[in-house]
């Protein structure tokens, strides 16, 4: 039987992204009385002092049971501490204690659940310790829990709970020592209400260390000898009521919104987090380049014999204008193989991809879905990014790199974050270590006609927006150029977050510049990732022609596109997919002749082309007034791909085109048969009717 290793590959520096919102507040939210019972105790009872405001919002614009059950293991899962063992001990001890607190703090006609004791306990777990006060005719019923060893949760190192029934009677409330005073612990207080001095002094004579709780609720705090005690113990009770939503990861939740009908359900509660860094970089012809690395929080791999593990990511990437509108999108598959050696370094590092794609120019969204195979875990990152057109001397984003590779002898393809024949590894996080060389990358545009002697570049490295270093070096140091590489070690600064600038100098005069920023830890080392790089070809291959030509007809600008993707169809006439491009864009521009020029080479008997090109061609020969050669290409599809409601129209149009009302009757008939709900079509069906 296989057995599945989980790889946990830390992410180990989190980019804070802003992620759009629009999809979870454009939804219709459900009420919480229309739930059915279940999800209604689960929302309301069961998980109420522990889900975040996110994740509730989320759970009420769910529309099925089965989302409202897949989003629910799924908050679970983001809980869980130990995901490699059976065993959710993060839930088990949830159901634990509301289980205890609605045995023993059951207050009539509360649940227990619902008190205050029971509210903390939900969120505290068991007290160290517990002190109680009863059956004392000076002071009310009450209680002292005593919590130490919560710093994780962002609490003191100790700090105290009192709760106390309010005028000897009810339920145990929560005690405040600003809002109630030792005053409300006490039966026979009879001095000033909002004398809290006096209330502490008289409590001290009955019960020491319960006064001194009743001031503050943190051992150790002065208590204050005039006035009212300091409202850190009420923030402290805040502090203890938020823990679980300021702990809680909750990006899953969003996610799970924007992606449950996208992804296929076994994925859909598995969503894990991801850092992405993304350069735009012109490449040669002066055509923009998105750079690209996703980072995944962890990457599971199943073992398939003694020294061999495995997985497969598919990968999606799509760029949409700003309204939704696509403009390119491509998919593919990642294979992962490792042997036990490679398995345990892997372990240690985390994991990069890196993607490469061409760019027209404009503002775009770009998405990137990432599904493991194997675990059925996914992970996504979006963000908005703008493609630059090239104006005059400009400087390109920079690259903050830990490691340079330089490529010897011919380059014969392209790479992601490859400046000229320079490899730049670059992480998502931007952090280095005082041992590392900070190697800073670009390159540099529209310069040919000026002199490298009046070209130098100034560099700035700046802290808290105060500048602690510069440098100005001239272009003539730079062998590679128009690609600079300039390398900074950074042993001498201090660790802090910096901020990095770059100003091309033409004569002494910025006229362009560039920055970015990075962290500087006090770590000795950062592990480095391994990177599985997209490669491509290189830059004078006509498919980067075909891809710009398609994103400007995605875009609607035909006539820049016709110049592209007659390019590529030049240099690659017998392409099926460049000769289909150009003919999409000739019959969006009517010009139905040039479509059968282009398509009618595919039409092979014994190799049909795939069902499209079929269609288009038919539909041009029926333009073009040719509908006998248009039913001979529509009979061959029909016969290689079956029959839908477009073929059928589109054959009764024809047989209409030559006179034949019966066949052409008989072929709209049938399209109905598939799909009744077609207007005009039976339109023209009752029409033939009546005429025959």
């Amino acid at each position: 039987m296989k057995k599945r290793t989980l790889l946990c590959l830390s992410l180990f520096f989190l980019l804070t992204l802003l992620f759009t919102l629009f999809p979870l507040y454009s939804q219709k939210k459900a009420s919480v009385s229309s739930l059915p019972e279940k999800y209604r105790k689960w929302l309301e009872e069961e998980v109420v002092y522990i889900i975040t405001p996110l994740e509730r919002e989320v759970f009420l614009q769910l529309t099925s049971d089965r989302e409202r059950d897949l989003y629910i293991e799924a908050f679970w899962k983001h809980r869980d501490p130990n995901p490699s063992t059976p065993e959710n001990e993060f839930k088990t001890e949830h159901y634990r204690r509301i289980n205890y607190a609605n045995h023993f703090f059951r207050e009539s006609p509360k649940p227990g659940w619902m008190t205050d004791r029971g509210r903390m306990y939900i969120i505290l777990g068991e007290p160290n310790d517990i002190q109680r006060y009863s059956g004392k005719s000076a002071i009310y019923p009450c209680e002292v829990w005593f919590y130490q060893g919560k710093t994780d949760l962002g609490l003191p190192p100790a700090f105290h709970l009192v709760f106390f029934q309010q005028g000897g009677i009810g339920e145990y409330r929560l005690y405040s020592p600003s809002k109630d005073g030792p005053q409300a612990l006490m039966t026979s207080y009879e001095g000033d209400p909002i004398d809290y001095q006096a209330a502490y002094e008289q409590l001290r004579e009955i019960e020491p260390e319960l006064a001194n709780v009743s001031i503050s609720l943190i051992p150790g705090e002065e208590s204050p000898t005039m006035g009212r005690p300091s409202l850190s113990s009420d923030i402290l009770v805040q502090r203890v009521e938020s823990t679980p939503q300021r702990l809680a990861e909750d990006k899953y939740a969003q996610k799970f919104l924007q992606y449950k009908d996208i992804v296929e359900v076994e994925y859909t509660a598995n969503y894990i987090d991801c850092d992405a860094l993304v350069k735009i970089i012109e490449g040669e012809a002066a055509v923009p380049f998105v750079h690209l690395a996703v980072e995944p929080a962890r990457l599971s791999v199943e073992q398939l014999d003694s020294n061999k593990y495995f997985t497969q990511l598919k990968v999606n990437v799509s760029v949409t204008t700003m309204d939704g509108q696509m403009v390119y999108q491509f998919d593919r598959s990642v294979n992962v193989n490792l042997d036990q050696n490679q398995l345990a370094a892997a372990s240690r590092q985390p994991f990069n991809l890196h993607e490469l794609f061409p760019l027209v120019p404009g503002r775009y969204r770009v998405s990137v879905l990432i599904k493991n195979d194997v675990s059925k875990e996914f992970t996504s990152w979006e963000r908005e990014i703008i493609v630059p057109e090239a104006s005059g001397p400009h400087l390109s984003p920079l690259l903050l790199g830990y490691r340079l590779v330089r490529q010897e002898g011919p380059i014969n393809n392209l790479k992601p974050f490859r400046l000229g024949p320079v490899q730049v590894y670059a992480q998502p996080g931007r952090v280095f270590s005082p041992a590392d060389t900070l190697y800073l990358g670009f390159k540099v545009y529209s310069l040919e006609a000026t002199p490298k002697e009046k070209i130098s570049f100034r560099y700035s490295l700046l802290r808290e927006g105060q500048e602690v270093w510069s440098n100005v070096k001239q272009a003539t140091e730079y062998p590679d150029w128009p690609v600079v590489i300039e390398a900074t070690p950074l042993a001498s600064l201090p660790p802090a977050h910096y901020q990095v600038k770059v100003s091309l100098l033409i004569e002494e005069k910025e006229v362009s510049h560039a920055e970015e920023e990075f962290d500087l830890s006090h770590q000795a080392a950062i592990p480095r990732p391994w990177v599985h790089a997209r490669v491509l070809p290189p830059a004078s291959d006509p498919v980067y022609d075909f891809i710009i030509g398609s994103q400007l007809v995605n875009l609607g600008r035909l006539e820049a596109a016709e110049s592209h993707l007659r390019r590529a169809h030049l240099s690659r006439p017998d392409s099926a997919d460049f000769s289909m491009s150009l003919a999409q864009l000739y019959s969006r521009k009517g010009e139905f002749s040039s479509v059968i020029d282009l398509l009618a080479p595919f039409m092979n008997p014994e190799k049909p082309p795939r069902y499209e090109m079929m269609f288009l061609l038919a539909t041009a020969y029926q333009k073009e007034g040719q509908a006998e050669r248009a039913l001979q290409v529509i009979d061959q599809a029909i016969t290689h791909y079956g029959v839908n409601i477009n073929i059928l129209n589109l054959a009764g149009e024809c047989h209409l085109q030559l006179g034949q009302r019966v066949e052409a009757l008989q072929a709209f008939q049938k399209s109905l048969e598939l799909v009744p709900d077609q207007p005009e079509v039976r339109r023209l069906v009752e029409l033939l009717k009546e005429k025959k």
